[in-house]
């Protein structure tokens, strides 16, 4: 079992914290009531999906022998409703993978994968967005 907590510091500032012992600061802007110096909660959600996502796909490239030197999932582009409770709609997320003799379909069977069976975050937001996926292979300059 999980478990998560938000302790209050004060205006719109909060500590986020698991039982792992990890923490990081949470916030909103000034204009909301904040002090800017935090991330906002829904953003931990994009972030924790570009991670989640991007274990599984390192983890089935690293199975699949693929010589990655360089990985990065980014949410190239969230879109939120209008109304609240302001849910994702729709989001980008681009997967860059660098490194030699790159197997396209490997990665995107990797992609696919995470998205279908493993990713977590990706399934429950999955439910009210919609996910779209780019897949940029680079090849890694050679020394």
């Amino acid at each position: 079992m999980m478990k998560a907590n938000a302790v209050w510091k004060g205006k719109m500032s909060f500590e986020g914290s698991v039982a792992a012992g990890f923490s990081l600061p949470m916030d909103t802007s000034v204009e909301s009531g904040g002090e800017n110096n935090g991330f906002r909660p829904v953003e931990l959600l994009l972030v924790g999906l570009a991670g989640c996502t991007a274990m599984d796909v390192i983890s089935i490239l690293q199975k699949k022998r693929q010589d990655v030197t360089a990985f990065e999932v980014r949410v190239a582009e969230a879109e939120r409703a209008a109304d609240h409770p302001r849910v994702y709609t729709h989001i980008v997320l681009e997967y860059v993978v660098t490194g030699r003799g790159i197997d396209r379909a490997a990665v995107e069977r990797a992609v696919e994968l995470s998205e279908t069976k493993y990713c977590s975050a990706q399934g429950m937001l999955g439910k009210v967005a919609n996910i779209e996926k780019r897949i940029i292979v680079l090849e890694a300059e050679t020394a």
